[in-house]
């Protein structure tokens, strides 16, 4: 079977815990150094870790985040590195999280799938080198992609959580959408306050 190295753009890689396996912290893209199969198991779950680590398909429609409508930030469940936002999320009907497109910035691995008899670009993330699902051309434009993504190689951030959680790098479309107020942007004012 035959492997052909794809990269699309894709978000940014940002810290991971001492175990180097995600929990509330982002990833530090320099210094991560993906645990062995031994330590990923003890870390993730048997799904977790048959999707990520044996490129395995979770059911449709009884996974996690299929139908999660919720603002946030999706990361590799492996590295904690930024992949997907819910602004680029939508509903394709397959019973996956699909998004149009990953985070910019980044870069995703594509390699080209037969297994099942078919062909179809698998996709990976960039640190932890987690398969998390395939991409097709059959999505909503302007990309017309739709990126068709396992809930348990995923952990979803909720977008009030973020900035606590390290992620406030992600903050700025979701700010542009109206959907955060920065804490650290000063509001112009008309003019000094009056007693």
């Amino acid at each position: 079977m035959a492997a052909v190295a794809v990269v699309r753009n894709a978000g940014r890689a940002q810290p991971a815990n001492d175990s180097n396996i995600s929990t509330n912290q982002p990833m530090d893209a320099k210094n991560f150094k993906k645990p062995d199969a031994a330590e990923l198991k003890k870390k993730l779950t048997p799904e977790q870790f048959a999707v990520t680590q044996q490129a395995a398909t979770e059911p449709p429609f009884r996974n996690e985040y299929w139908d999660n409508h919720a603002p946030g930030l999706y990361v590799d469940v492996v590295s904690g590195e930024p992949l997907f936002s819910s602004l680029d999320k939508f509903d394709s009907g397959c019973g996956w999280p699909s998004f149009s497109k990953p985070l910019a910035g980044e870069k995703l691995i594509e390699h080209t799938d037969y297994s099942f008899g078919m062909t179809r670009t698998e996709v990976r993330s960039p640190a932890a080198d987690s398969h998390l699902g395939h991409v097709f051309d059959d999505g909503p434009g302007p990309t017309h992609l739709r990126y068709c993504i396992n809930s348990a190689s995923l952990r979803f951030i909720p977008l009030d959580k973020m900035e606590a959680e390290g992620y406030g790098a992600q903050l700025e479309p979701f700010i542009k959408a109206g959907l955060y107020k920065s804490k650290n942007v000063s509001v112009p004012t008309n003019g000094p306050a009056k007693n």
